[in-house]
């Protein structure tokens, strides 16, 4: 019989709520061996440490300090390096999985797979568009700001495949990867601070001869995030950022530097246009 491999499961915290005591209860509870590692970007809600103290005596759950926010993907590279898996899943705070959910969705990987993902789910159970896109590549974006999505645009849309469908992009909410993918890829792009660096990590994939599934059979709850609700401004600066790193990095459009310089003011205009209703929601 063959021995089942283990998982390493990466959650970066950054102020991110009580709502990670059930994320990571459910990591625990999964039928497949799994390793969790915590790896927090200097968060003050005191919850680290609090899983740190609740799991003192489980083997499985280290929780690593940074003492600062590196960003997103600086984190779980930090994470992977201490993990022990043959496997990492990826998996935000604010997901919750089932006990057979990384067993299903491993059950997708052979020898060409580099990337996979589930649908992502909110608390009515509708799937977020994220889960599964197309590169945002200039004229898909576009074409999606004007309406005229379908084929030409981002989204992707259509009845969820029954099993795996190889796809561009994937929801970096939760992201099963074989440990030799990931350290084959150098993990995450650390240029990246937050948001994109998972559209990123795709493209590299995919670049590098891999398939990017998706386990449309797969169900994840997600939550949305207590870290965006807490410092609205702030993320979005660096959403914006890598929304234009993303495009110089991967579009072919952007080698025209009249249209480069189009986009950059584009993206931070949209920036600066979005503040105060932020700043307004926060305060309330």
């Amino acid at each position: 019989m063959d021995t089942v491999p283990l998982t390493s499961i990466v959650i970066v915290l950054a102020d991110s709520g009580p709502f990670t005591r059930e994320c990571v209860e459910h990591a625990l509870a999964s039928d497949v061996p799994v390793e969790v590692v915590i790896v927090d970007n200097g968060s003050t809600d005191g919850v680290p440490e609090a899983l740190d103290r609740a799991h003192a005596d489980d083997d499985r759950v280290r929780v690593v300090y940074n003492r600062a926010n590196l960003g997103f993907g600086p984190a779980v590279n930090r994470g992977a390096a201490q993990a022990r898996g043959e496997r990492l899943l990826v998996l935000n705070p604010d997901c919750l999985v089932e006990a057979d959910t990384i067993r299903r969705m491993a059950a997708h990987i052979d020898a060409h797979t580099g990337i996979v993902g589930a649908v992502v789910c909110d608390a009515g159970g509708r799937p977020d568009p994220a889960s599964r896109r197309r590169d945002p590549l200039l004229r898909r974006s576009l074409a999606t700001k004007l309406g005229r999505g379908g084929d030409a645009g981002i989204d992707i849309h259509g009845p969820l495949p029954d099993g795996a469908e190889e796809v561009e992009i994937v929801s970096g909410a939760i992201v099963l990867m074989p440990r030799t993918a990931f350290d084959r890829l150098h993990g995450f792009d650390e240029t990246f601070f937050l948001h994109c660096e998972d559209m990123d990590l795709c493209r590299r994939a995919r670049d590098a001869g891999y398939k990017v599934l998706l386990a449309g059979d797969v169900r994840v709850l997600h939550g949305k995030g207590g870290s965006s609700r807490h410092r609205p401004v702030f993320v979005s600066r660096h959403k914006h950022r890598s929304m234009y790193l993303w495009f110089r990095r991967h579009d072919p459009a952007a080698r025209h530097p009249l249209v480069r310089a189009a986009v950059w003011l584009g993206i931070w205009a949209h920036f600066l246009l979005k503040i105060p209703g932020q700043l307004l929601r926060e305060r309330r």
